[in-house]
């Protein structure tokens, strides 16, 4: 199947004609992350070029109210694939859009909108955003319970891997879609694993990453079994994380590194670091939006719940890599808390503002911590200024409402309507009675 590198719509049209693609979906997102997608015709695709493609906003979570519900869909013709999942006869392509208002102005609460004026005003002080998350997943027997196929553990071969092929089915597609893959491996968990992409910019890798979802749960649904990115599925095993990798540009060189400092990190670099731990119990809800999010985010099960940095010390929140001569341009740090069922260009956006945050108010960054803080006391942890991430999604929610940063990150718009959102599911989730509880208290009460 070919990559195809679109420049514009005739591109795409000469395209679709050469390929005789027989139907085109475009693909665009709610305020949760979850992928929307309505498909047409070749005849219809030119028109939509010009003019977008109207649907009803109302019907979309956290767009609008049905008095103001028209919306239209704009494809962006470089993001034009064909979908590696359907049959290579008469395939079917996709298009990401852009989601406008009728009178041609972007939608404030288009997440793929909110990350690029972020990345507009990295632009403005002169710098390119570059990502690359680590997206993991569980695959189960279905969707039903999470009924593990394999026992095998972190970088475990065959026979004790046995979704070798599923996972190499799943690099394959990704390719034929135009998206590299740097790594593929078992993780921790029983039947959990992990595809690594190659970093990219930060409009690209978020839509990148949000083919890969598409990507996994497809694969595997056609390998039988069912592909999952909750956070947190099994009790007393590891989560799926999204280790985010990111660094800053200033055209080919790397702004986040510097040769004379002792940990190879420019003063923006630290500043950026600054900002992401300042910051992380603010945007917490953006990263990790689920009650399961914080299922994960508990000492142990390598979590990274404290606000600390370090070089090799994976129990802190944000991780720099350790330099290697001659690679200046692979400079970068980590955050680690983000998980893979967050909304994407969001928590890009968060991460890329809370950064650039910290460098034009010229953050200072701590010392590293490079001791386990997993066996500190809270005496210890005090004592060296370590804080921790939200406990709950309660807590993450409240620390979202009253920042001012995420508000102007966001929007007035889409802050509102993913405190609405969450707040909606806390009381959901609070009001339950569990079988945990049952067990616990009906005997001894």
């Amino acid at each position: 199947m070919a990559v195809f590198h679109c420049k514009n719509a005739d591109d795409v049209l000469r395209a679709v004609k050469d390929y005789n693609v027989s139907f085109i979906q475009f693909w665009f997102i709610d305020v949760l992350g979850v992928l929307k997608s309505f498909q047409i015709t070749p005849r219809e695709l030119e028109n939509a070029f010009e003019e977008g493609m109207g649907f009803d906003g109302s019907s979309i979570t956290g767009f609008t109210k049905i008095q103001e519900s028209d919306m239209v869909a704009f494809p962006d013709p470089s993001t034009f694939q064909l979908v590696a999942w359907r049959p290579s006869d008469r395939p079917v392509a996709r298009l990401f859009c852009d989601v406008k208002n009728p009178d041609g102005t972007p939608f404030a609460a288009d997440s793929r909108y909110v990350l690029k004026r972020m990345l507009k005003k990295a632009a403005d002080l002169g710098f390119t955003y570059y990502v690359g998350p680590e997206l993991e997943f569980f695959l189960f027997a279905n969707s039903s319970q999470p009924q593990i196929l394999d026992r095998g553990g972190y970088f475990d071969a065959p026979p004790r891997d046995l979704a070798n092929d599923v996972r190499r089915d799943i690099n394959f597609a990704l390719e034929s879609m135009g998206v590299a893959v740097e790594y593929s491996h078992h993780e921790v968990a029983p039947s959990q694993h992990e595809i690594d992409l190659r970093y990219q910019e930060g409009l690209i890798m978020a839509d990148y990453a949000q083919t890969y979802r598409v990507v996994v749960k497809e694969i595997a649904r056609k390998h039988g079994c069912y592909a999952t990115f909750m956070p947190k599925p099994l009790f007393g095993e590891n989560g799926s994380g999204m280790h985010c990798h990111q660094s800053l540009f200033r055209g080919s060189k790397n702004a986040f590194y510097d040769a004379s400092d002792t940990y190879h990190l420019s003063s923006e670099a630290k500043s950026y670091i600054a900002g992401l731990l300042r910051h992380a119990p603010e945007f917490a809800l953006v990263t990790n939006q689920w009650v399961n999010s914080y299922k994960r985010l508990v000492p142990g099960y390598e979590a990274p719940v404290y606000i600390a940095w370090a070089r090799r010390n994976r129990s802190s929140l944000v991780r720099v890599p350790m330099y290697k001569p001659g690679k200046e341009a692979a400079t970068r740090i980590e955050l680690r808390s983000p998980d893979p069922a967050c909304n994407l260009y969001l928590c890009f956006a968060a991460m890329l503002g809370a950064g650039l945050k910290g460098i034009e108010e010229g953050y200072e960054l701590a010392p590293p911590i490079e001791e386990n803080i997993f066996k500190m006391t809270d005496a210890e942890m005090a004592e060296k200024g370590i804080a921790s991430l939200p406990g709950s999604l309660s807590e993450a929610v409240d620390n979202l409402e009253k920042s001012e940063l995420m508000r102007e990150i966001l929007g007035d718009h889409l802050h509102t309507a993913l405190l609405d959102n969450k707040k909606a599911e806390w009381d959901a989730y609070r009001t339950q009675v569990t079988e945990w509880e049952i067990e616990r208290y009906l005997p001894i009460l």
